[in-house]
This record gives structure tokens, sequence and C-alpha cells, in this order.
């Protein structure tokens, strides 16, 4: 992410994402690869705001987003990992808030086997889910399903928008859950579902 903001500011107000890109939808879908290796190049935040937007962005006025959700509760959250801090993504807001001020990738790269894109990438963001959100209407028994349903639209999203941009991206799932939860001193209802390295593939 570009230092378009000083450090010790807490929130970054995204650029607003645009709505008609350059390379179509079957075009994204062809070229679709999972890319591990990345050059050291930063995203600008005009790149960050399309993926977190792909991911988890509002589309309408009544708070409908990019991604399809049981009863639209929205059980998601989007963490940003970068060398300049750990950040939360704001829908609603199109923003990011500042949580860590403190470059976290070399702590997830251990919590996470040791994959080497965690480490390379210059972003790796993170899909938790709050459970409780769609438990609260669809119980216990459904509501996983529809929790791995809708991180999976998140995700495929997010690596679209990636390959529109020139990016690439890999889904990492394999992690010590609780490894992560304390790297990232995650609230208590959050549970880590992807990692998702993404940059400029090398």
């Amino acid at each position: 992410m570009s230092q378009t903001k000083p450090l010790s500011t807490p929130i970054l107000q995204l650029p607003a994402p645009d709505r008609k890109g350059l390379m179509s939808l079957e075009e994204a879908l062809a070229a679709r690869r999972s890319v591990r290796e990345f050059r050291r190049e930063p995203l600008t935040d005009r790149e960050l705001s399309q993926l977190l937007w792909a991911a988890q962005g509002i589309t309408s006025p009544d708070g409908l987003r990019t991604a399809p959700s049981a009863g639209a509760l929205y059980p998601l959250e989007v963490w940003v990992a970068t060398a300049s801090g750990f950040y939360h993504y704001e829908p609603r807001q199109h923003r990011l808030t500042r949580r860590l001020e403190r470059d976290l990738r070399p702590d997830i790269h251990r919590a996470a086997f040791m994959q080497e894109a965690l480490l390379q990438a210059p972003v790796v963001l993170v899909i938790a889910a709050v459970y409780e959100r769609m438990a609260q209407k669809y119980g216990e028994q459904r509501t996983p399903r529809y929790v791995h349903m809708e991180v999976g639209h998140s995700a495929q999203n997010l690596l679209l928008e990636a390959v529109a941009l020139g990016l690439g991206g890999v889904l990492i799932g394999a992690f010590n859950d609780r490894e992560v939860e304390k790297v990232f001193s995650l609230p208590a209802d959050q549970k880590p579902l992807y990692l998702i390295p993404v940059g400029h593939p090398r």
C-alpha cells in the first residue's frame, strides 16, 4: 500500500472503486491462476481499494454487497496486513482503520507453516467470520455451510479483481488457527478462514 498518509494516521480513506474495468469477466476467468511468487513492488491505494471492494464492497444504497450472503447478514470481516501495519476494512465507509502499527507478515509466515508467498506479497488479506451473526437466524446446524459458501464467493471475487488489475494471489487455508488469531489479536468472536497474499507476479 502506498504511503499516501502519515503512518500516525489511524484511518485511511480509500479511493472510490471503479465500476468499469479494462478486462472482461470472461478474460479474468480464463487468466486466473494461483500465484505464489511476487515482486516487492507495493500496491497502490487504488489497487487495494478495488480488491477490498470486490471482496466485500457495498453495491447498493440499502447496503447489499459484491458477494451474496444468506439473509444479507454478512458475517465476514476483512483485514489487511502490509509493511506499515494491520488494518480493518470498513465496507460502509470504504476505508481502513489501523489496528496495529507493525509488519505482521513474518509472524503470519510462521503461523502458516512457513509458506513463502506470505513473506513475498506486499499485502496479505485476511478473511475472518463471525458465525454468531448467521446463527441468530439460521441456527448452529446451517450456519457453517452458509458462512463457508460466502467466504468462497468473496475470495473468488477478490482473485478475479486481482487478475483484472494485473495482480496475482493465492488462497491459503493451511495455518494454525490459534496462532493466527494470536498474531492478529482478532476479536474473540472472529475466526480466520483465509489468508490471501496478493501482489505483482514475479
